[in-house]
């Protein structure tokens, strides 16, 4: 029976079966999102340059060639995925009041948060239209409610008033919405464009994938550095979001560390001090260790989520590293 490998893969590794689609899928974006409307092609050029590592795209191209030829149009389905993050993220950036991106100023923080949400409205609705341009319908549908699935996630996380009260299942609920959706609609989308009979236990390995991902991204702001993750370390703390490593570190604290993350929260402008001390307590409580182990607890579900939906082969061996790859973030 499969397991995570140890070993830590590179991305360019994970993605070398479909490095030819993803160069496709840059041109695609450029297609899909061209206007003849001067600020939103100006600010779809800044969108383009701050794209990611195409890691949705990867995964449902990955999908769509797991059992053979994939269909002509996984590329543009892959793009739409695509198209869909960056709507994501814009829309999340302009919620969260964010200034910076991996690094780089956001769309609100150079235009306006009135400019940020039409863009991502504009993204989103490109998507839709490309969908149905190709008559992919049941593909409209599984990225539908995915972004159904997102936005009660944001509202979910923006309605937590009392966030120390946000418990494990909270957390769970909330990721599983946020991220992992994205992530299970991009493999069960390129079983679409593959083979059909493969959706379900490819949704599920896209969802474990997606809760492990989630979880050491959540890891990195405790752990990383602002020039690995274009954020200050501590970000989640400083924004009153409460994430697994704290929810960890909580079950063990006495009433006198626990005081002292109740005063980090009710403080509006918590010093770099505060935010370090408490950042040690939760490495301290074993809050890093009980994360880590979640993750890698979902790694080894996406992993064996893989049993018996093919012949080994690089795409498959791909598909299991893209797992290991996610968790091994962290370290």
């Amino acid at each position: 029976m499969a397991e995570v490998q140890q070993a830590q893969p590179r991305l360019t590794a994970i993605q070398a079966p479909v490095h030819d689609g993803l160069d496709q899928v840059l041109e695609e974006l450029r297609r899909i999102v061209v206007s003849d409307f001067d600020m939103i092609e100006e600010v779809n050029e800044y969108l383009l340059l701050m794209r990611g590592k195409l890691f949705r795209p990867t995964l449902l191209l990955l999908s769509a060639q797991l059992a053979g030829e994939p269909a002509e149009d996984s590329v543009t389905l892959a793009s739409v995925v695509e198209l869909v993050h960056l709507a994501t993220l814009v829309h999340d950036d302009a919620v969260d009041h964010s200034v910076l991106r991996r690094g780089r100023p956001t769309v609100n923080a150079l235009w306006t948060h009135q400019i940020a949400i039409i863009m991502g409205d504009y993204l989103y609705s490109r998507a839709v239209t490309e969908l149905t341009r190709l008559s992919r319908l049941e593909a409209l549908r599984v990225l539908a409610t995915a972004a159904n699935d997102m936005s009660v996630g944001e509202m979910r996380q923006l309605t937590s008033y009392e966030a120390l009260d946000f418990t494990e299942d909270d957390y769970f609920r909330l990721i599983r919405a946020k991220t992992a959706s994205l992530m299970a609609a991009a493999c069960e989308m390129g079983a679409l464009a593959g083979d059909s009979g493969l959706r379900e236990p490819l949704r599920l390995y896209g969802q474990d994938l997606g809760m492990a991902f989630q979880i050491a991204d959540d890891l990195l702001d405790y752990t990383g550095s602002e020039a690995k993750t274009g954020k200050p370390i501590g970000h989640d703390l400083r924004e009153r979001k409460v994430t697994l490593p704290l929810i960890g570190a909580l079950k063990h604290t006495n009433a006198s560390q626990m005081g002292q993350v109740r005063d980090l929260f009710v403080n509006p402008k918590p010093s770099d001090d505060e935010i370090q001390n408490v950042i040690n307590l939760v490495g301290e409580l074993g809050g890093l260790e009980y994360a880590q182990g979640k993750a890698e607890e979902h790694g080894r579900r996406a992993v064996l989520r893989l049993d018996g939906v093919g012949q080994e082969s690089p795409t498959l061996d791909a598909l299991r590293d893209a797992v290991t790859y996610a968790i091994d973030r962290t370290r």
